[in-house]
């Protein structure tokens, strides 16, 4: 069920953001996102039928909201991938210009939304990312966390032959042009490899993407769904996908 944006609003800027058992800071990105004054600002929230009641409170907080503010509940875990086709879709529907991704866990800052926006003024894609020069990753990270996030997204740029420094980066900006011109129905990794995947098809459409450095930041709330077996598993993914081009 999605629920519908009032008939006089305009949006221009939609954050499309998948929720899992996000109840503790959903209500809190909502609120630092709004702080920034994004003009024509947008959410569509794309909740698999958190047991914790995030869907719930992002219906209140749709009701609270004076714009467009879209929430669909979907039954079960489906996978972050299709939840951000969902997701790019509805805002593409919706008439959005320019579409955010970013996770509901507060690890993406708000803070940083205006610059990361401004840069789809030159660019198809604007990659918010912890690789280039300026990024960085929590300091409270462990030296092996580290190894891992660095070592995996290396990999993962010489499976795909990316150029983008931050193959994994799930905080990006787009253009409405840019989704429209990869073919939402084409990405077919629903896991930790759909931000990749849409990093490659970017590449092959000769978008042009510029990285604007952040720093990553632990959840605050919740717990983490990332494993290792997760990440081997896109290696084998991504490797199938650069196979068959």
């Amino acid at each position: 069920m999605t629920s519908t944006p009032p008939v006089d609003s305009v949006l221009k800027i939609a954050i499309v953001v998948p929720t899992y058992n996000e109840a503790e800071t959903l209500p809190v990105l909502i609120s630092k996102v709004v702080d920034q004054k994004i003009a024509g600002l947008g959410f569509v929230i794309v909740d698999d039928g958190s047991p914790d009641g995030t869907g719930e409170i992002a219906d209140r907080l749709a009701d609270e909201f004076a714009g467009v503010f879209l929430v669909i509940h979907r039954e079960g875990k489906q996978g972050l991938g299709t939840a951000y086709v969902a997701g790019f879709n509805a805002a593409l529907d919706a008439g959005a210009e320019r579409i955010v991704e970013m996770d509901a866990d507060l690890s993406h800052p708000p803070e940083i939304l205006p610059g990361l926006i401004a840069e789809l003024d030159h660019a198809d894609v604007a990659v918010a990312s912890r690789y280039t020069r300026g990024g960085a990753v929590d300091p409270r990270w462990s030296w092996a966390r580290r190894q891992i996030s660095c070592w995996g997204n290396v990999g993962i740029r010489m499976i795909l032959g990316l150029k983008v420094k931050d193959a994994t980066a799930g905080f990006k900006g787009f253009r409405r042009e840019s989704l429209e011109r990869i073919g939402l129905d084409r990405l077919k990794l629903s896991g930790f490899g759909f931000q990749a995947e849409v990093a490659y098809r970017c590449q092959q459409a000769g978008m042009s993407v510029v990285e604007h450095p952040y720093v990553f930041m632990e959840r605050v709330a919740g717990k983490s769904k990332m494993s290792f077996a997760i990440v081997v598993e896109a290696f084998f993914q991504l490797s199938w996908l650069r196979i068959r081009g």
